[in-house]
């Protein structure tokens, strides 16, 4: 019976296909009917659902998930207000001399916005709408297009402190506990923090290659072919370097611990909101839009949050984890064999969920098994990400390639559009395998270490005193500089 829950993936995948549904129902369908199951052949009782409300409680009442609605709200007034058109025609006046201004352009704006927007579906829409008509008038080719706008919607699952990483950042701190909680080590549990800090590196290198490719491509394609920008406006010139100067100062404020992530996901939804206000592009229809669309979302997420964690509860009331934990542990392959094939797993998984629902579902069902064979968890995160990442990518079925395909008046070719993704998929390959192969990329803020006495506790309940211990005061901490712990609003005590 221990086996159940694999069944249970399996289901939800090929539901998610054949059906079209929206993962939480598909997720709570598949709970309820295995549940069903389970208490029909006497794999476990009835009252053990009785922990549901409990955990949906603890739950809900993390000060993290006050930051999901600030991403979706700010995302929303991205997409409807004219700031990025704004952004986009600066950046290509600026960029107009290297012979690829658009698509430098293009690509800046998905630096500047994935991590605001706060997901891919809606860094894609936002990018699908301001970017390629626009690279369509400046003579690129609708799939070379599309492909830099699959590339640049990502950007937010690498570039902290997007949505995506302060909700990873939180499943590794719990996947980190359950871990210390079986091998019973004293050492202290990552956060949200170090996961920011760890992806800053792979993901400078990715950029780079990311701009080197935009600019070679590009350049060759649009050759004696690009129109002369239109000139922005005074106006238009002092918006932008205010807009990139705040984004930057807000980003990087979060990213090195100076800023709560709430704070500055609400500062930033205040001044979206202002500038709406101020240049009178935020009309009483458009407010109504962003508002729709930000309980839209924010609901579906939130809808989605509480199906998997019923959906894990009963996977975990069948013994599954238990089951997975033994299988790695029984094949002896070592550190290396064991996080690729479990790399392996969340790269097919990422075919088929987006990486909210890989979050809430794959994460904590796998992770913490591999954590209690490899110990350095940053890296692990890191990898995560880059998975996560490089699996949008994969034509036909990635992420983000469906999302691009279905927001375009002119769906583009399989074939063209997969050369076209090509460079840009190597490059993603190549930062993975280069993370792979060299650990040390992935800066550590705080190195993850035995502690001074390197011995386990002696019994599981001295073990479970001193991971709450380690919970209790890294979650009191405040950081009066950029050494100092998480703050308390990208953390919370695992359930």
């Amino acid at each position: 019976m221990s086996t159940a829950g694999v069944w249970m993936l399996a289901s939800v995948g090929v539901l998610l296909i054949a059906t079209g549904l929206p993962a939480w129902i598909v997720l709570i369908g598949v709970a309820l009917a295995f549940s069903a199951a389970g208490i029909g052949l006497g794999a476990f009782s009835l009252p053990l659902f009785t922990a549901t409300p409990g955990r949906l409680i603890g739950l809900l009442e993390s000060d993290l998930l006050q930051a999901l609605p600030l991403y979706v709200f700010m995302g929303a007034l991205l997409n409807r207000l004219p700031l990025a058109q704004i952004l986009f025609r600066v950046g290509s006046r600026a960029f107009a001399g290297t012979g690829a201004g658009g698509p430098l352009a293009g690509l800046g704006l998905g630096v500047l916005l994935a991590p605001m927007n706060g997901s891919v579906g809606a860094s894609v829409a936002t990018l699908s709408r301001v970017v390629q008509p626009r690279l369509d008038e400046q003579g690129l080719s609708t799939e070379r297009g599309a492909a830099l706008v699959c590339m640049a919607s990502t950007l937010g699952v690498v570039i902290p402190p997007s949505l995506v990483l302060i909700l990873l950042g939180d499943a590794m701190m719990r996947a980190h506990t359950e871990a210390l909680n079986i091998t019973r080590q004293s050492v202290r549990i990552i956060n949200t923090q170090d996961v920011f800090v760890g992806a800053l590196m792979p993901a400078g290198v990715l950029l780079l290659l990311g701009i080197a490719l935009t600019w070679w491509l590009a350049a060759r394609d649009l050759r004696g072919k690009e129109r002369a920008p239109a000139s922005p406006s005074t106006r238009d010139w002092i918006v932008a370097s205010l807009t990139v100067a705040f984004i930057v100062v807000l980003l990087g404020g979060v990213t090195l611990g100076y800023l709560y992530a709430v704070e500055a996901a609400a500062t930033g939804g205040v001044v979206l909101f202002v500038f709406g206000l101020a240049t009178r592009s935020l009309t009483r229809d458009v407010l109504l839009g962003v508002l729709r669309d930000t309980m839209a979302i924010t609901g579906a997420l939130f809808a989605l949050l509480v199906a998997a964690t019923v959906f894990t509860l009963v996977l975990r009331a069948y013994g599954t984890d238990r089951w997975i934990a033994t299988v790695l542990a029984e094949l002896h392959w070592g550190e290396y064999p064991t996080l690729l094939l479990v790399l392996l797993v969340l790269a097919l998984c990422a075919l088929v969920l987006d990486a909210f629902e890989m979050i809430f579902v794959i994460v904590p069902v796998v992770i913490p098994p591999l954590l209690t064979l490899v110990h350095n968890v940053t890296w692990v995160a890191v990898l995560t990400l880059l998975i996560l990442q490089a699996s949008f990518l994969v034509p036909p079925f990635g992420y983000a390639v469906l999302m691009v395909r279905n927001s375009l008046r002119r769906r583009p070719a399989t074939g063209p559009l997969s050369r076209a993704l090509l460079p840009y998929l190597i490059a993603q390959l190549a930062v993975l395998a280069l993370v792979l192969a060299e650990p040390s990329l992935v800066w550590q803020r705080n190195p993850i270490e035995l502690a001074p006495s390197g011995v386990a506790p002696k019994s599981e309940e001295e073990g479970r005193e001193m991971l709450q211990q380690q919970l209790d005061q890294q979650l009191q901490q405040t950081p009066p500089d950029s050494e100092q712990s998480t703050p308390p609003s990208t953390g919370t005590h695992p359930q």
